[in-house]
């Protein structure tokens, strides 16, 4: 994919907590309306995107999976909780940005070559859609958590790894950033408080709303 070129990325990354980078405006706008295009494609189905629930709740989010399909608690190659289709694979570009990344945010070739996300999570929010405080933990595997934004800002509130309660951050995410956690703050509790309408920039593929990708090692295997 020529249009994700090694220079992706033009910012140096803040460290709001140990183990997290925040790159401002990572993702060019043509970039970003190139993976709206996508996700356009990937909520169309086999799997269409959908609200999961949570002990008994339908999220405000809705959230479409590649890979492997998460329900709460568990990922499956069959998204059983919906109409039992596959998910669509992991793409090979995915991987590639997502190792790009992990380089542009100081980890070491080491870490770089080894990060070969297998899933990721691409979660819709309109106006009104929150996600509570929660631990990204169904996962066998601690390698660092990639998140991409587009659209809409929102106030993504960024937590401890002990309880949903302070001290946490509450950090801006604008369309085009880049967030990564890992290390330290692998299991911190993390959720969206508030998406503020009316700011997704001219040309990055959404009129109003937000889209979310984090990409995530499994550590599953068929």
């Amino acid at each position: 994919m020529t249009l994700f070129t090694p220079e992706t990325g033009r910012g140096e990354p803040s460290r709001p907590r140990p183990g997290t980078a925040l790159v401002p405006g990572w993702l060019t706008l043509d970039q970003q309306a190139w993976i709206v295009g996508q996700f356009q494609a990937w909520a169309a189905g086999p799997v269409p995107i959908r609200a999961a629930r949570v002990r008994g709740h339908e999220m405000s989010v809705r959230t479409v999976c590649l890979g492997w399909h998460w329900q709460p608690y568990q990922y499956t190659r069959e998204a059983t909780d919906v109409n039992g289709a596959r998910v669509l694979p992991f793409p090979d570009w995915m991987v590639r940005l997502g190792r790009r990344a992990l380089k542009q945010t100081g980890h070491t070739d080491t870490e770089v070559e080894a990060y070969t996300p297998d899933t990721a999570l691409v979660n819709h929010y309109n106006d009104t859609a929150r996600l509570g405080m929660h631990q990204d933990k169904d996962e066998r595997s601690l390698a660092p958590v990639v998140s991409l934004s587009i659209g809409d800002a929102c106030t993504f509130r960024f937590g401890n790894t002990e309880n949903r309660n302070k001290p946490y951050t509450d950090l801006r995410l604008h369309s085009g950033d880049l967030f990564v956690f890992g290390g330290a703050s692998r299991l911190a509790y993390h959720g969206v408080t508030r998406v503020h309408p009316f700011t997704a920039p001219d040309g990055c593929g959404l009129d109003s709303g937000r889209i979310n990708i984090t990409m995530r090692m499994t550590g599953l295997t068929d």
